[in-house]
């Protein structure tokens, strides 16, 4: 009898995936190796991810679909047997197969009355707060309203440059976008392996809970880049990453498994599941994984201390040297005197202000400029401090994130 109380208590213990359970606002991303096979979208895929979306709709949760598929969908109706061999190729297929693409999610969601909205995104246009504000109020209108949207980059003009890859990276700003609780990357494996898997060989065990992104981590994902079409498992780290400074949780799993959507809305232990850490208002969230720095600030070692480990805002005495060309409220980096990029802000004053006031006194600003922005160069409400690039597997600390976030931020400031 004890061991059967005993059980039971165990049984009702929180889990690891009770917040996978708990989310109300979930933002899904559907790999073209899961959706395609050939080029050939899969109605059955569709139909059973469909399925699972409207039984969650159905629990009073909501959905954001951001849907790969149109380069393949595009590239079969052309008739070719490639994606498209040049940029141009690409964006004609893309721009073929999102008709296709959109059709099919309406047909199979309108099963389970349930409108779609269909919305196309670049990463350039994201970069720009005022048309990232204008995405986000469409996206909570459509969820207001019943809806699901379905999200995609769009390929008919986004150009190698500005791509997201593959949608990972777009999925974890979609996160930040409607606020959502969990990000759930649907594509062709298991999870993330403890070791690269090797052909020909048994895959190695798969690694059920991340706490944080290691350098171990990232090895671990290391070679698997063709299983994943363009994006690879290092972008899917990075999506996991930034949605994790959203304040939201990752399960990374096989899209092809039998309800797999809804075993992970259900707390089951499928997939790997990157925790979530602490929220950055929305704000910040953008400067530091959405927007590109338009230049960068080298500063002298005591700026970086006061910025970093005293949550101060960067004055023009710090200043060492100025590189690109950027206007007033730009992103820019901030660089220590490694060169390492160790935070990024809004500028308060251009490229050519700061050359002319580097290195100055903040009373001195005036007198130099004939007029004055303020004391700072970048106030710390405008300041998110990185531990290394963006971009390649770095976090805030706690402790300096604390810092750089304290004070009021609302979330669409």
């Amino acid at each position: 009898m004890a061991s059967r109380r005993g059980a039971s208590k165990q049984a009702r213990m929180p889990s690891e995936r009770d917040v996978a359970r708990r989310a109300q606002r979930i933002v899904v991303k559907i790999g073209s190796g899961v959706l395609a096979n050939g080029g050939a979208l899969q109605p059955r895929v569709l139909g059973a991810i469909s399925r699972q979306v409207g039984a969650l709709l159905d629990e009073g949760r909501e959905v954001v679909l951001v849907s790969s598929g149109a380069i393949a969908v595009g590239s079969r109706v052309l008739g070719w047997e490639h994606p498209g061999r040049s940029i141009p190729e690409k964006q004609a297929a893309a721009a073929v197969g999102q008709i296709g693409l959109a059709e099919m999610w309406r047909k199979r969601m309108a099963r389970y009355d349930r409108a779609v909205g269909q919305v196309l995104v670049t990463r350039a246009g994201l970069e720009d707060r005022e048309r990232f504000l204008n995405a986000r109020h469409t996206l909570l209108t459509l969820l207001e309203l019943g809806a699901v949207p379905v999200v995609n980059e769009n390929d008919t003009v986004a150009t190698e440059e500005i791509r997201f890859g593959d949608n990972d990276n777009l999925s974890a700003t979609v996160v930040n976008l409607v606020g959502a609780d969990l990000l759930v990357i649907l594509t062709d494996v298991e999870g993330l392996y403890e070791s690269p898997p090797e052909p020909g060989q048994p895959l190695p065990p798969r690694i059920d809970v991340v706490e944080r992104i290691t350098p171990k981590i990232r090895r671990a994902a290391g070679g698997s880049e063709s299983a994943f079409g363009r994006g690879g498992m290092i972008t899917k780290l990075e999506a996991a990453r930034s949605a994790a400074h959203g304040g939201a949780a990752t399960v990374i799993c096989n899209g092809r498994r039998k309800d797999i959507l809804s075993r992970v809305a259900a707390g089951e232990s499928v997939g790997t599941l990157f925790r979530a850490g602490n929220r950055l208002a929305s704000r910040k969230h953008w400067l530091a994984f959405t927007a590109r720095p338009r230049g960068r600030l080298a500063l002298d070692a005591g700026a970086v201390r006061a910025v970093r480990e005293r949550g101060r805002s960067l004055l023009p005495a710090g200043v060492v040297r100025v590189d690109g060309q950027f206007g007033i409220g730009d992103p820019i980096s901030c660089l220590g005197p490694d060169g390492a990029e160790f935070a990024r802000g809004l500028t308060a004053y251009s490229a050519t202000e700061i050359e002319q006031i580097k290195g100055q006194q903040a009373r001195r600003i005036t007198s130099v400029l004939g007029y004055s922005n303020g004391d700072e160069v970048v106030h710390r409400d405008d300041l998110v401090l990185l531990e290394g690039p963006v971009g390649t597997g770095s976090t805030g600390t706690e402790s300096t994130r604390t810092k750089s976030v304290a004070g009021s931020d609302p979330a669409e400031s």
